[in-house]
């Protein structure tokens, strides 16, 4: 199963990076729970797809679109669990981001159930998000 599950991980990330939002919302569960961190806008729980979609649509409005993971350096498997080390970046009129994060996905028959997102500097993701 961790094999499957690294390759629908591989799926969604590759989905993400093109913008295919068709094929990320195939990925998600409808009932995914999204945990957002730190200390902005965004941070949080977010639950259910909509709502999920809602806080990376404000993200790409809030960083003028540019906004995105440029690499996904490596994938791991543990059961259910899927570790991603990614790196993404952003930018808008009064700053950017570039810098390093774990993003975590538990996976329940074959789609996204729910994701944990960690980041390099959260201080200063909080500060571009603010």
């Amino acid at each position: 199963m961790t094999s499957k599950n690294i390759d629908i991980a591989r799926d969604y990330f590759q989905a993400v990076q093109t913008g295919d939002l068709a094929k990320v919302g195939e990925l998600l569960d409808e009932q995914v729970v999204w945990h957002q961190p730190g200390t902005n806008r965004f941070s949080g729980e977010h639950q259910g797809r909509d709502a999920v979609f809602a806080l990376l649509g404000g993200m790409m409005e809030t960083s003028q679109g540019s906004f995105a993971i440029d690499q996904v350096h490596a994938l791991m498997g543990n059961g259910d669990t899927v570790a991603a080390t990614i790196h993404f970046t952003g930018s808008h009129t009064t700053g950017s981001m570039s810098m390093d994060g774990v993003d975590l996905l538990r996976l329940k028959d074959g789609k996204i159930a729910e994701v944990w997102l960690f980041s390099g500097d959260q201080r200063a993701e909080d500060a571009f998000w603010a």
